[in-house]
């Protein structure tokens, strides 16, 4: 089920462009996701492995709400995030199940990923939430870096095991002040 309609939406800025992600971006997502290190801090740490990221990339499919992210200036893919969760009686959606290639951490490209997801939600939702492993520390200083606010504590059923993760929060009224 889609969250949003997405298929005529150009979301790009000078920085990166977000393309929904379909079926035959497998195996060019997967040279990305298969360096080990992108995973160490994230709950399943063998994501990195062929057949454990087969599964992410058919959720992602299946969610019809995933996006290749792509560096503008060499059209290379250098990750993948999605929306989910949308809860139109609290106008509010997540954006989650990010990565990025790690030559792509630290720097500029996540907030301006999240930045532009954001400015696109927020024509429609109030509420934007993130939620990170309690384990993944990068994520959370990266996210508090757009101005969201640490909100919950929630266990994710992840294939069977619950798995704590936090909740954060970014309000639009909060995002355009």
């Amino acid at each position: 089920m889609k969250i949003f309609e997405l298929e005529s939406t150009k979301l790009e800025n000078e920085l990166v462009a977000l393309q929904l992600l379909q079926e035959r971006d497998f195996e060019r997502l997967y040279e990305v996701a298969s360096d080990p290190m992108i995973w160490e801090l994230h709950p399943v740490k063998d994501r990195y492995k062929k057949e454990v990221f087969r599964l992410y990339f058919n959720d992602a499919v299946a969610s019809q709400s995933a996006f290749l992210v792509i560096d503008k200036a060499t059209s290379d893919i250098i990750g993948c995030t999605r929306l989910y969760n949308y809860l139109p009686a609290q106008s509010s959606v997540a954006i989650g199940y990010t990565f990025l290639a790690r030559n792509y951490w630290g720097g500029a490209y996540n907030s301006a990923m999240k930045s532009l997801l954001m400015e696109h939600l927020f024509k429609t939702v109030d509420n934007v939430l993130f939620h990170i492993a309690a384990t993944n520390i990068r994520s959370q200083k990266a996210t508090c870096k757009l101005g969201a606010v640490k909100v919950n504590e929630v266990d994710f059923d992840h294939y069977g095991t619950k798995l704590l993760h936090y909740e954060y929060l970014v309000k639009k009224s909060d995002y355009y002040k």
